[in-house]
């Protein structure tokens, strides 16, 4: 398989296949395909169903396999970019429910759960997050533009947990609250931040869809 990724904010990655290869898509992302590429939807078992359900994505999944060469591409949701990950041997990565767009057939697709008790309750996207593993390419979706940092062992940074995107697997989150009441009550930042700690490297992303709903909600009226 090799790609190309077009369409500047609005982008799609274009998948160009051999005899047999496939792709796997859990949000009905294609928007476009030659005709000789065959799709299949599987339910991977009752327990890959049920954790797919509560990390935020589709319990199906969307196989696409080519019959002969072909192309498939696959188009982002929201304005930003698409980030092509490499999986492999010791190479393992967590992404934020929702950020996989699509994937070779090599790459597994798990629930990640945080292992600090306190980001369990608080810390909203970074307590179930996915984590993949397996071998291949995955791509990614990036709400905005991306910023990347390559953390130090001990090394951290404060974020806003809708703008975390993804993590190294060595990467450990965490919850840090605000402190301070008029900090909490006037500040408009909410209760709690999420603490990214290395060695490893993160991605961050700059447009949530998650602010942007918010932001855009305050300007519809409420019913009656």
């Amino acid at each position: 398989m090799n790609y190309d990724i077009k369409g500047g904010k609005f982008p799609v990655v274009i998948c160009n296949l051999t005899d047999g290869e496939s792709m796997i898509t859990e949000k009905g992302s294609m928007v476009w395909m030659t005709p000789n590429m065959e799709m299949q939807t599987k339910g991977g078992g009752i327990g890959k169903m049920f954790s797919k359900a509560i990390s935020g994505e589709s319990m199906f999944q969307n196989i696409y396999t080519s019959h002969g060469d072909g192309m498939i591409a696959f188009g982002s949701s929201f304005p930003g970019r698409i980030m092509p990950i490499e999986v492999g041997q010791g190479k393992r990565f967590v992404l934020q429910k929702g950020a996989f767009l699509a994937s070779e057939t090599g790459v597994e697709l798990t629930i990640h759960f945080n292992k600090k008790f306190g980001a369990g309750f608080f810390g909203g996207e970074g307590f179930i997050m996915q984590k993949l593993s397996g071998s291949g390419t995955v791509f990614a979706e990036v709400d905005g533009e991306l910023v990347e940092y390559e953390l130090a062992r001990g090394q951290q940074m404060i974020v806003d947990t809708g703008n975390v995107l993804g993590f190294e697997e060595t990467v450990s989150i965490d919850i840090q609250t605000v402190k301070g009441a008029k900090n909490v009550f006037f500040g408009g930042e909410g209760l709690f931040n999420t603490v990214l700690t290395g060695p490893g490297k993160i991605w961050l992303q700059t447009m949530p869809i998650s602010n942007v709903a918010d932001s855009i909600r305050r300007f519809i009226p409420s019913g009656n």
